[in-house]
């Protein structure tokens, strides 16, 4: 008897779970985004099409078309008077360290104080349409991954961050914070990534892998802005550029090479780097080396407009730049005539946050379309980067990451300099009228 009271019990104690949980309602799927495009740039495809319609759910974009039917309660953002395309990417960047113009200056203040001054370029940089950026190379060591994560962890408003960690250079090269007394000892955050040798650059590539960089960023000529440098001179050895490639390569990173030389160029091309930065004085063996390697080239030839006109520009400063700013661009017209690879890289920092848009009109002016311009900073940029699967276009599975301008930048590329509306990640930043 007291056995069936129990099993009688059990069974009614269990049928009330299971009608309570019949009645308990379905979490609700995640909101909807519907976006309407007046005008919109197909990345991909190389071509603007019209009335297109975004849905964007959970961050990601759900499906694009001209006859996409939005779902009852979505919230939809109308910019069909407006032109709309992916987030913009740059890809030579320096978000986390102090824009001066000497770079001494960063030794009045302290690691703590020059990260919070930093904080700025972040949104400034995001709100001009950037929705990613791969940064390239910190005086201050790991500023750049301090950033990036805080970004990640919503405590600073910015864009994605791809980071180096540190500048790999020779010793006294043109990564180093160079032009003080020989008898001053930098802190370890300040010369962090000085290596002289193959198994030197292998042990501070694994030790950047360690502390979380993203890529590799190594220098392989002398610098413009650098006190004791030559733009035109060779720093790191072919085999030292080898060795950077191939540890970094043993992490999944990838290289990219500062040079302006051009021997220092088709050194780091021949040892395998992702990317040329700068590349001012390539020539024509380099750039059919480029474009035999699948090198992208990534030339910042907006920036010698903001060296030559801060009156703060050190005087040895403007010496190494003499004649090399109209050798870069006459170069990069030679570049995408031949076809080479190129991504968009302005060299934020040089010039101030949050302008870097203006660097698509001297792009158009030497040589490229619009579109192609536009691609640079998109899905070429993507793939340079490794996450084509991210962004660099508004296709179905991708991160939200949207822009939209008014007028249209494919019959006039200065449109790109006043962006409108901002959503990176689903999450809007910007909106104007």
């Amino acid at each position: 008897m007291v056995k069936r009271l129990f099993l009688l019990f059990f069974c009614a104690t269990v049928l009330t779970v299971f009608s309570s949980a019949q009645q308990t309602p379905a979490p609700s799927a995640s909101p909807v985004t519907a976006i309407r495009a007046g005008k919109f740039i197909d990345t991909l495809k190389g071509r603007e099409l019209s009335n297109q319609v975004i849905l964007i759910r959970g961050g990601k974009i759900e499906a694009v078309g001209e006859n996409i039917k939005i779902p009852a309660g979505a919230t939809t953002i109308d910019l069909s008077a407006m032109t709309v395309l992916p987030g913009l990417v740059d890809c030579h960047t320096h978000l986390a360290d102090l824009g001066d113009a000497e770079p001494l200056l960063v030794l009045q203040k302290s690691a703590a104080e020059t990260a919070y001054a930093t904080i700025p370029n972040a949104r400034l940089t995001l709100l001009a349409g950037f929705t990613t950026v791969r940064d390239v190379g910190v005086y201050r060591a790991f500023n750049d991954v301090a950033m990036r994560d805080a970004i990640r962890q919503g405590l600073v408003v910015g864009p994605r961050m791809y980071v180096a960690g540190a500048y790999v250079t020779i010793s006294e090269g043109a990564g180093a914070m160079t032009g003080l007394s020989p008898d001053i000892q930098l802190p370890w955050d300040l010369r962090y990534g000085e290596v002289n040798s193959p198994w030197e650059v292998r042990q501070k590539i694994r030790q950047l892998a360690h502390r979380g960089a993203d890529h590799i960023k190594v220098l392989s000529t002398g610098a413009v802005l650098t006190h004791g440098s030559n733009p035109k001179s060779i720093e790191f050895t072919p085999e030292e550029l080898k060795a950077a490639v191939d540890e970094a390569a043993n992490f999944g990173l990838r290289v990219e090479a500062h040079a302006h030389a051009p021997e220092g160029i088709k050194n780091a091309i021949r040892a395998g780097v992702a990317s040329v930065e700068h590349a001012t004085l390539i020539d024509d063996e380099g750039i059919a080396l480029a474009k035999q390697h699948g090198t992208y080239l990534d030339m910042d030839i907006y920036d010698e407009e903001c060296i030559e006109s801060n009156p703060n520009t050190p005087k040895d400063f403007l010496e190494h730049d003499r004649d090399l700013g109209e050798a870069q661009r006459k170069n990069f017209t030679k570049a995408v005539k031949a076809g080479v690879k190129m991504s968009f890289g302005t060299d934020a920092g040089v010039c101030p946050h949050g302008i870097n848009a203006r660097q698509f009109a001297f792009m158009v002016k030497y040589g490229m379309t619009p579109m192609q311009a536009i691609q640079s900073a998109t899905v070429d940029a993507a793939d340079l980067i490794g996450h084509s699967e991210l962004f660099g276009s508004i296709t179905a599975g991708k991160s939200a990451d949207i822009i939209a301008v008014n007028g249209d930048p494919l019959a006039d590329i200065h449109t790109l300099e006043h962006v409108s509306f901002v959503m990176k990640e689903g999450k809007v930043y910007k909106q104007e009228e």
